[in-house]
């Protein structure tokens, strides 16, 4: 009888425990507002239509998904790599923007500020100190003061987001909300996903709008769909102006052009599913702006393996019809310090 007293006060200290923590991550869970003013000037920089700009995007995966490892939410069994491979990767990371300093706009996802899985690396600071000659704007997308799973060995605190770089001064920087999120209490330890947008008036009276964006990942298509749509919106109205439009970042979906139905047919990750975006998505004058020779991604269920591991194009450009690409290159690093890989683009306008 005293063991099962025991047992039954064992149990009833869980469960008390796991109300009050769910109960705590509830009361902190971040909440973002629908639009959020991050940056205004009343003296921005006027960007000449006459130029031609150039625009990198890399999704850096917080300088800890290099090639050794696999992850758990992708079907692997690691949480994290060691801090010795994170500062490896970090160190390769900032050398690389250092090499790319020339560009004109930088589009970084997974930036992390102060998160466990990155051994706390405020990465956001240090990117700022050897990039001086760029405007650093932050669209936080992930704050949960304590992720617990694994259960064995939770991912914990991580705090992250969107990164903008710009050599020009803008007229606003905004964060928009995506629409849609998992159910309760799911939510409370997942992304909140947005775009961030960069405004800067152009020499011909109009503007010229830069958009970072990181989608969902994990849903069966149906938070995605959410979040096209409403990015639909948005850039419709803008080019409705007579706005210029560049979007750029982890679109984790494919471009129109490209099929991936094997690859979502026998994917070795159950969460993550690979959507094709729509043919139909916006008018054909719009243009989707990718290195068709180049994978930009690669699966985390097991390490990188040359060959056999799955790399599709989920990073690339969608621009308006009055922007014209000259160029798109992916930097090929093989994976080895990211599970993403940048793409450079340079444009012109019509």
């Amino acid at each position: 009888m005293k063991i099962i007293k025991f047992i039954l006060k064992i149990i009833s200290v869980v469960i008390t425990l796991f109300v009050l923590f769910v109960l705590y991550a509830t009361l902190s869970d971040y909440k973002p507002a629908p639009t959020e003013i991050v940056y205004k000037s009343e003296n921005p920089d006027t960007i000449d239509v006459n130029s031609k700009l150039s625009i990198m995007i890399w999704n850096i995966g917080y300088c800890g998904l290099s090639d050794d490892m696999d992850f758990f939410y992708d079907g692997g069994e690691q949480v994290r790599t060691s801090k010795k491979n994170v500062y490896e990767n970090f160190e390769f990371v900032k050398t690389e923007l250092q090499s790319n300093d020339t560009l004109d706009f930088l589009l970084l996802q997974e930036v992390d500020i102060k998160s466990k899985r990155s051994y706390y690396l405020n990465q956001l600071d240090s990117f700022n100190l050897i990039l001086p000659n760029f405007k650093s704007f932050l669209g936080k997308n992930y704050d949960v003061t304590f992720v617990p799973s694994p259960v064995t060995n939770p991912l914990g605190r991580v705090k992250s987001g969107l990164v903008s770089y710009s050599k020009y001064n803008p007229k606003t920087v905004i964060r928009y909300s995506f629409p849609g999120n998992y159910s309760w209490p799911i939510k409370l330890f997942m992304l909140d996903r947005c775009f961030l947008v960069k405004r800067f008036p152009t020499s011909n009276k109009k503007e010229l709008i830069i958009i970072n964006t990181h989608n969902s990942a994990y849903d069966d298509g149906s938070l995605k769909k959410q979040q096209m749509e409403h990015l639909k919106t948005f850039l419709t109205e803008e080019y409705n102006k007579g706005n210029y439009i560049i979007v750029g970042g982890d679109w984790n979906q494919n471009p129109p052009e490209v099929n991936y139905s094997g690859i979502k047919e026998n994917s070795p990750s159950k969460r993550f599913v690979l959507n094709p975006i729509k043919s139909d998505y916006l008018p054909k004058d719009w243009t989707w702006v990718y290195d068709k020779n180049t994978p930009t991604n690669r699966y985390l269920n097991t390490p990188y393996e040359k060959g056999k591991t799955i790399t599709p194009i989920i990073d690339f450009y969608l621009m308006s019809p009055n922007i014209f690409p000259i160029d798109v290159k992916v930097k090929d690093q093989d994976f080895k310090y990211s599970d993403h890989q940048a793409v450079i683009s340079k444009f012109k306008f019509y």
